[in-house]
């Protein structure tokens, strides 16, 4: 079964919740490294999504 893909709302919402369970110092020191590249990943997901959007928005604004 193939894997659904992330919508970049999707993974900012889960940075957000990463970040904030960070600050609140509510991250357990087990999970901290998993938890860091998970948010990585979500961030390089994000900045995919940017760059093919505004490479769309390009050729579409194209003359």
């Amino acid at each position: 079964m193939a894997k659904k893909e992330i919508s970049y709302s999707e993974a900012s919402a889960e940075i957000e919740r990463i970040l904030a369970r960070f600050r609140n110092e509510e991250m357990e020191v087990d999970t901290l490294a998993a938890e860091v590249r998970r948010a990585t990943e979500m961030i390089a997901l994000c900045r995919k999504k940017l760059l093919r959007t505004e490479e769309e928005v390009k050729k579409i604004l194209e003359p």
